[in-house]
């Protein structure tokens, strides 16, 4: 049987490697903050006759907004469609009027979807209203953890979860995904996710330290019960990336980054409760693997 905690300094160096790299990109590269967070506004249409990018941005050029995001509801195997997702930055009411009054005139008859307008206050609230609630669910992770098996169950499953949030920002960041208010609700479900599969593999450890025999050492006994569950683990994993990547691949361009954000978490869920979580707790009990 494949040691796990054994061989902890090729999962551990992956780890870090991965991260130096994800850190270095968020530091030089920032982040793709979507209206949501930098202020903006959103115009949601429906064209009575279907049109292209081309001609909805010609539209906006006279505005001085050639650089904003359309999105159309794509017909497959055709450039032209009914409804188009316009973001663009801040901007005044009577530009915003001007502009769909020109794309009635120039495009034809449409109906509004949705409006809305985001200021660049409300984004600001909204990231440090996220990391609170991130930062809040980890304590009460801690917590929780702490009164149900040990407090070094709980650093090291809270360490594991901040790898996770830390990795699915590198991809961001690396890939200049764009990030909006539904990246953190992505953030959350991973942490409730990536939790659980960690808590499944501690509740065996929990089980195996009441059975562990003196002459078996704690890293045969952590892998034993990491293989243990491993069977779990892997069909856990599968069906529920079976549905993220059926939502990213076919669930549309509005919550594509959504589900990029659990496709990433999810994956790196399940490899820090696998191979990351099991050894960081022997050696927060000042075992080294092997003993």
């Amino acid at each position: 049987m494949f040691s796990i905690v054994r061989n902890y300094k090729i999962f551990f160096t992956i780890t870090i490697l991965f991260l130096i790299v994800g850190f270095s990109s968020m530091v030089i590269k920032g982040f793709n903050m979507g209206i949501d967070f930098t202020g903006g506004s959103i115009m949601d249409l429906n064209f009575k006759n279907p049109v292209t990018v081309s001609e909805v941005r010609d539209v906006l050029k006279e505005h001085k907004l050639g650089n904003s995001i359309i999105q159309l509801e794509s017909v497959e195997g055709s450039d032209r469609a009914s409804g188009v997702l316009i973001r663009t930055g801040v901007i005044e009411e009577d530009v915003r009027r001007a502009v769909m009054a020109d794309m009635k005139q120039e495009l034809g008859e449409y109906q509004i979807q949705r409006v809305e307008q985001v200021g660049a206050t409300i984004g600001g609230e909204l990231i440090q209203q996220a990391v609170m609630a991130i930062v809040l669910s980890w304590i009460l992770m801690i917590i929780y953890i702490t009164m149900r098996f040990e407090f070094r169950f709980a650093i090291a499953a809270i360490i594991a979860l901040i790898i996770d949030v830390s990795v699915t920002l590198s991809y961001f960041s690396l890939l200049h995904v764009e990030m909006d208010s539904s990246f953190v609700a992505a953030l959350l479900t991973v942490v409730g996710y990536s939790i659980n599969g960690t808590i499944v593999i501690f509740d065996r450890i929990r089980e195996g330290l009441k059975v562990h025999r003196r002459s078996e050492s704690l890293s045969d006994m952590i892998d034993g019960c990491i293989w243990s569950t491993m069977t779990r683990s892997c069909y856990t994993v599968g069906t529920s990336l079976f549905a993220v990547v059926s939502i990213f691949l076919w669930g549309g361009e509005t919550i594509r980054n959504f589900s990029f954000a659990m496709l990433v978490g999810f994956s790196s869920g399940a490899y820090t409760s696998i191979f990351l979580a099991g050894p960081m707790w022997l050696f927060l009990r000042g075992k080294k693997a092997g003993e």
